[in-house]
C-alpha cells in the first residue's frame, strides 16, 4: 500500500473517530465502507458537476406541446428550461395541458439549441434564459479581475444612469444565467444590473484546487465585483445569492472590507446553514448519522485534502447565520419554498424568526428550489419591488451590537 493511501486512511480512521464512530457501529458499517463511504460524499460536496443526471424521459412531441415522464419537477406549473443529450440541447416548456400518473403533457415554448428529434432523456431547470439576449436589453460582456483571474459577467444598465447596482450571484453547479430572471425587477427600480461567475464555476477561472469552497472562499471573487462596480460609479449595492450564491453572498457582506457600500441582500433558496443542508440531503439518501457527521469534520479538517481535494478546509460555523444571526444588520429579502427539497427551509424560517427586524421572509410552497419565480412570477416580482421600495427608507437602528 502507499503512503499516500495509508495518510488517506489514517485521516478517515481519525476523523470517523472523532464523529462517534464507536465499535459496535464499525462493526455492522465495516471500516472500510465507513471510510469509503465518507471520503465518496465528502468530494462530491466540494467537488463541481461535470454532468447533471438526466431522469427525465422524452416520451413525444409536436409542434406546440412536448410529453414527459411524470416527476415531481415535472408536474411544476410555470415555466421552465429543459436540458437535454448531455446539455447540448435546450428547450423552454409552459405550462401543463394534461397529465396522467405516467406522463404530463406541457407547452412547448421553443427550441433554443440542439435536435428535438434527437432528445431521448433531459432535465429540467429553472434558468430559463440563456444570455441577457433573451431579454431584449441592453448588455456589455465585461471581465472581472478576480484573485483567481479574469471571472466573465454581463452588465446590464439600468435605464437612466444609477448608483444603485445589484450584483447577482448564481449557485452550486449553474453559471451566472441563473440570475437572468432577476433583471426586470431590479432594471424596474432603477438598478444596473451585473451577474457575476465565480471559481469553478465553469466560466470563471478555476481555483488552485478546482474544488468549492462552499462560500468560503469564493466570497472573494464577489468582493472584487463589488470593487469593479464601486470603480464605475456605485454607491449602493444589493447583492442577491441563488442557493450556494445566499451563502457566498452572507460571506461578502460579513467579511469584505467594502461592505458599507453593501445597502442589502436578496436570498433565493439560500443555504444559510450548511451542516443543515447536508444533514438533510445526507437523510434523504439514507445516509447514517455518525457517516453525515464525519463528513462535516473531514470538510473542517485541516489534513482533509488528503482525501477531498480541497487546498484548506472549510469552516463550516462560520457558514452558519443561523447560529450568527445577531451578526447580520443589513435588511434581507428571504425567500424560499416550503417545499425545496435540496435546501430545507429550517434554516431560513430560523434566520427569519431570530432576526424580524431585518428579514422580510417571503414562504412560497409548491415551487422548490430556485424555482419560485418560475412557478410565481407576479409574486416574485412583487415581493422583490416592494422591499426594493422599502430599502429606499431610512434603516431604524436595531440596537444591536455587530459582532466580527
Amino acid at each position: 500500500m502507499s503512503a499516500e493511501r495509508m495518510s488517506r486512511r489514517s485521516v478517515l480512521s481519525r476523523v470517523i473517530a472523532g464523529a462517534g464512530i464507536g465499535t459496535a457501529g464499525l462493526a455492522t458499517l465495516g471500516v472500510l465502507a465507513a471510510a469509503g463511504t465518507t471520503a465518496w460524499v465528502a468530494r462530491v460536496v466540494v467537488t463541481p458537476p461535470k454532468h447533471r443526471t438526466e431522469d427525465i424521459r422524452v416520451l413525444g412531441y409536436r409542434d406546440r406541446t412536448i410529453t414527459l415522464s411524470a416527476t415531481d419537477d415535472t408536474r411544476l406549473p410555470g415555466r421552465y428550461s429543459f436540458w437535454f443529450n448531455g446539455a447540448r440541447g435546450h428547450l423552454r416548456l409552459g405550462e401543463i395541458l394534461s397529465q396522467t400518473p405516467g406522463m404530463v403533457t406541457r407547452e412547448l415554448l421553443g427550441v433554443d439549441l440542439g435536435d428535438l428529434a434527437d432528445a431521448e432523456r433531459g432535465y429540467l431547470g429553472g434558468w430559463i434564459y440563456l444570455s441577457p439576449d433573451d431579454l431584449d436589453v441592453e448588455y456589455e460582456s465585461v471581465s472581472i479581475p478576480t484573485p483567481v483571474g479574469p471571472a466573465p459577467a454581463w452588465l446590464i444598465p439600468a435605464d437612466a444612469a444609477s448608483s444603485r447596482w445589484a450584483i447577482i450571484v448564481h449557485g452550486r453547479g449553474v453559471r451566472r444565467a441563473e440570475g437572468l430572471r432577476a433583471v426586470e425587477s431590479f432594471r424596474a427600480a432603477g438598478y444596473t444590473t451585473l451577474l457575476v461567475s465565480y471559481r469553478n464555476d465553469g466560466d470563471a477561472p478555476s481555483s488552485s484546487d478546482g474544488r468549492y469552497a462552499l462560500g468560503d472562499t469564493e466570497w472573494q471573487d464577489v468582493d472584487a465585483a463589488i470593487v469593479w462596480a464601486i470603480d464605475r460609479g456605485a454607491s449602493d449595492v444589493v447583492l442577491m445569492g441563488w442557493s450556494m450564491g445566499g451563502a457566498t453572498v452572507l460571506q461578502a457582506a460579513t467579511r469584505s472590507s467594502h461592505a458599507a457600500t453593501i445597502r442589502g441582500l436578496v436570498l433565493e433558496s439560500p443555504v444559510i446553514d450548511w451542516v443543515a443542508t447536508l444533514d438533510y440531503q445526507g437523510g434523504e439518501r439514507g445516509l447514517p448519522g455518525p457517516i453525515r457527521r464525519a463528513v462535516y469534520r473531514l470538510l473542517s479538517a485541516r489534513l482533509g485534502h488528503w482525501v477531498t481535494g480541497q487546498s484548506q478546509p472549510i469552516d463550516l460555523s462560520r457558514l452558519d447565520f443561523v447560529r450568527r444571526a445577531d451578526e447580520l444588520q443589513l435588511p434581507i429579502l428571504l425567500l424560499h419554498s416550503a417545499d425545496d427539497g435540496f435546501v430545507p427551509v429550517t434554516a431560513s424560517r430560523a434566520l427569519a424568526e431570530a432576526r424580524p427586524d431585518i428579514v422580510t421572509y417571503e414562504e412560497f410552497t409548491v415551487a422548490r428550489h430556485t424555482k419560485l419565480w418560475n412557478y410565481d412570477a407576479a409574486r416574485w416580482n412583487g415581493a422583490i419591488t416592494a422591499w426594493l421600495n422599502r430599502l429606499r427608507e431610512p434603516i431604524a437602528h436595531t440596537g444591536r451590537s455587530r459582532r466580527r
